[in-house]
């Protein structure tokens, strides 16, 4: 009976391998201290492959992930906090290479676009539904003098 749950844990554990995360980082790569690996990783999250662009730098297998990673961790060996090393690599790719890009600068006017049209739209919105409910005004009829004289004008006299 044992063998037979080792068996299927087994079986389970290949079935469900494919779905882990893969990671691209390649035994070389690794730092010694689990620490600075530790760091390494928090920041390889963050970062985005310049080549793959859906995929952080640690789940790519692209050349510039791999140098991104030979990168991060020379800083973080050098003494470089993690914001010091975020900001080294943003100055040499620029933002695009942050999943997460700062609130600042021209960032911040597309950080700002979503909100401002939500309260846009709400307003719209809210001035469409009073102007619906309000109640048509009502159409006073014609004169004789004013049916007379729109007669003229539809016959061209």
């Amino acid at each position: 009976m044992t063998r037979l749950w080792t068996r299927l844990a087994l079986v389970m554990a290949l079935a469900l391998a494919p779905l882990a995360p893969a990671l691209a980082v390649q035994p070389d790569e690794v730092l010694q201290d689990a620490g600075l690996e530790s760091r390494a990783r928090q920041i390889s999250q963050q970062l985005r492959c310049p080549v793959c662009q859906g995929e952080n730098i640690d789940e790519s297998n692209a050349p510039i992930s791999r140098d991104l990673r030979l990168f991060v961790r020379e800083r973080l060996v050098a003494g470089d906090s993690n914001d010091e090393v975020l900001d080294n690599v943003v100055d040499r790719f620029g933002e695009f290479v942050l999943f997460d890009p700062r609130a600042t600068g021209s960032n911040l006017i597309l950080w700002m676009a979503g909100p401002l049209m939500a309260v846009l739209a709400a307003l719209a919105a809210a001035r469409f539904l009073r102007a619906r409910n309000r109640p048509t005004p009502e159409v006073a009829a014609l004169d004789p003098a004013e049916a007379k004289r729109l007669d003229e004008i539809m016959r061209g006299n």
